[in-house]
């Protein structure tokens, strides 16, 4: 009997856990994965509480360019903005800012402003 029952219960955990497709009421369901084009858009974020150039602004440039959905970053201290471009199917112009402020521990940086551009000016180069 408990023979029975162990065979019993390898049984249903292997058959119970089966990824094939599966029948609801004689009709097969299938999962389509479907790819969407990116939808890229570009922001200028205000931000405040840079205190210098390399230890804030390139960390925050840092940072964001790896976040996914994130394919531009660029900062500048000297202006206090950021510039980033994002596929928008990813992540979004409030993540962003979320994301700012949390670096340094959440209670450095605030992006204060979000304007979407057209296009990418260029920031002028500290040296």
């Amino acid at each position: 009997m408990k023979k029975a029952m162990y065979i019993l219960s390898i049984a249903l955990v292997l058959f119970s856990c089966n990824d094939t497709k599966k029948e609801v009421s004689g009709v097969k369901s299938e999962v389509k994965k479907q790819e969407v084009a990116a939808n890229y858009k570009t922001i200028e974020v205000e931000i405040e509480g840079m205190t210098c150039e390399i230890g804030c602004a390139r960390t925050i440039e840092s940072k964001l360019s790896k976040t996914k959905g994130v394919t531009y970053s660029k900062v500048s201290f000297k202006d206090k903005i950021g510039q980033f471009t994002y596929d928008e199917n990813k992540i979004s112009k409030e993540d962003i800012a979320k994301k700012i402020a949390k670096i340094g521990g959440g209670a450095l940086y605030k992006a204060t402003k979000i304007t979407e551009i057209e296009e990418i000016k260029a920031i002028p180069v500290n040296k």
